[in-house]
């Protein structure tokens, strides 16, 4: 499927780059050109499966992140600045 290419040439920019590398990867001219490039065809061929499967992409995702607060709730303890992880589901 045309989607897991495109995502696996955004994924390819960042194989062997650090954490520290990746947070930079925009400041690169060309990189950032590659980058945008990638994340548009993945959202374009994201957005042409929702169509065709009849999906409201984003009410999908506003059902997913309520999904996810009730399964992963913020920690009591956790203030703005603290990381926030949630499952990859």
């Amino acid at each position: 499927m045309a989607l897991s290419v495109e995502a696996s040439e955004l994924v390819e920019i960042f194989q062997w780059l650090t954490p520290e590398e990746s947070a930079r990867v925009m400041d690169s001219p060309g990189t950032a050109g590659r980058v945008e490039d990638e994340v548009a065809d993945v959202l374009a061929y994201l957005l042409q499966f929702c169509q065709v499967l009849g999906i409201d992409a984003a009410a999908a995702l506003a059902a997913k992140i309520e999904r996810n607060e009730h399964r992963f709730p913020v920690p009591e303890e956790s203030t703005p600045d603290s990381p926030i992880r949630h499952s990859p589901e």
